[in-house]
């Protein structure tokens, strides 16, 4: 599990990786094509797709990054994919098109999925008090359960402290990458601290207000939060290459390497065996592009969710002025952000990263198109190195969603 939605490789303070990692900056301006193509013109259309796709993926591999899967799901149902750079740097095997990757915090917008469907069945309500569900949890250096409500924890408003267990070198990582950490040993660490901010004073991204989420859903109802996880969504959608790996250190092939300098100067280190605080309360999923693509339509496209608990779900806050300049116009619903696209309206989705991964997503507001690009071996040591691979990550999303000659024309809404 990631501190943020997007982050740079685990090296110094969290303060600068929080800031940095939500980083999507979305910058593309493109031209949309009118209705009526012929065939031929619809064959060239999707040529053009291709084309912008992996011109796209191969901006980011330009900027040092290991390796780029990415995938698009048209209106029409069908994918286009592209792959850029190396699967590993031993062998110099190419990027799998269909590989597996630890989602991160995308597994946000899994749990919160659930909680909402909990909504919907009334058997917990939005404004409830952690403490209705968790007594004695949230407690402790000003730490008040009974001040902060589950819709608080969704949205990152509750004001909990992070205090994730990090890696801070390559010694470090090697020492401590098979750790496992139990949701309960997660939350204290948190309390250990003082709130960031009273309850809706401001927002800032807390993890462990999902991992208290992941408590609660079990609490209510009776399983761990995995559990309901793929009885609810992943089995129901048909998402076989999408689980929880648990205190497995390894991957299923295919699968990328990634890899992450944990100091600048110092040799890339390959992170991708690792268990890390996957094992604790909310994170940990692993999946593949086609997935997440699913996932995503199926969520906006209303099959998992009623239509009450969805508009809960897509009513937005601001995430602050702190980070305009890496998310400009973002604002956060319940496990999921919105973007503005360049060629007019939003898109949704969430975005994941972690040890050298960062995966983004992004669904139009009725489901019908998608995209999810999946980054591995990130290599970024200064602020200016998160903002670029951002602003290409982001601009590759962009750009699939507004070139819609595929789509009969249709602009994003």
């Amino acid at each position: 599990m990631t501190t943020s939605p997007m982050r740079p490789p685990r090296r110094r303070g969290r303060s600068l990786r929080r800031n940095l990692a939500l980083a999507a900056v979305v910058t593309a301006t493109l031209s949309t094509c009118a209705p009526g193509a012929t065939a031929a013109g619809q064959h060239d259309d999707r040529s053009l797709l291709r084309l912008r796709l992996q011109r796209d993926a191969d901006a980011i591999t330009a900027l040092g990054v290991t390796g780029v899967q990415a995938r698009l799901v048209t209106s029409d149902g069908r994918d286009t994919t592209a792959t850029s750079g190396v699967a590993d740097l031993t062998d110099r095997r190419p990027v799998p098109g269909d590989g597996h990757f630890r989602a991160a915090s995308i597994t946000k917008t899994f749990v919160a999925t659930v909680i909402l469907q909990l909504v919907g069945d009334h058997r917990i309500a939005l404004d409830d008090p952690v403490e209705r569900w968790l007594p004695g949890v949230v407690s402790g250096n000003g730490n008040d359960g009974r001040a902060i409500t589950v819709r608080q924890l969704l949205q990152h408003t509750g004001g909990i402290h992070d205090d994730y267990p990090d890696y801070t070198s390559a010694q470090d990582f090697r020492r401590h990458r098979y750790d496992t950490y139990t949701p309960e040993q997660t939350v204290a660490r948190a309390m250990r601290h003082s709130p960031d901010f009273e309850p809706d004073e401001d927002w800032g991204y807390s993890n462990t207000g999902y991992v208290l989420l992941g408590m609660i859903i079990e609490r209510v109802t009776g399983h761990p939060w995995h559990e309901e996880v793929r009885d609810r969504i992943v089995r129901p959608l048909g998402l076989d290459h999408t689980f929880r790996p648990g205190a497995s250190p390894v991957l299923p092939r295919p699968h990328a390497e990634t890899y992450q300098r944990f100091k600048a100067g110092e040799p890339l280190v390959d992170v991708t065996e690792q268990v890390g605080p996957g094992t604790n309360g909310e994170a940990g999923l692993v999946s593949t592009t086609a997935d997440l693509n699913r996932f995503f339509r199926a969520l906006l496209g209303g099959r998992l969710l009623p239509p009450a608990q969805l508009a809960q779900m897509t009513r937005t806050v601001p995430v602050g002025e702190k980070l305009e300049h890496f998310m400009p116009g973002a604002r956060d619903g319940l496990g999921l952000f919105s973007r503005p696209l360049s060629c007019g309206g939003e898109y949704w989705g969430h975005e994941g990263g972690d040890s050298g991964w960062i995966t983004s997503t992004g669904v139009t507001a009725d489901g019908r198109r998608s995209v999810t690009v999946s980054l591995s071996g990130v290599q970024a040591d200064s602020e200016d190195d998160v903002l670029r691979v951002a602003q290409a990550e982001n601009k590759l999303v962009d750009d699939a969603l507004c070139t819609t000659a595929a789509d009969t024309g249709r602009r994003p809404r």
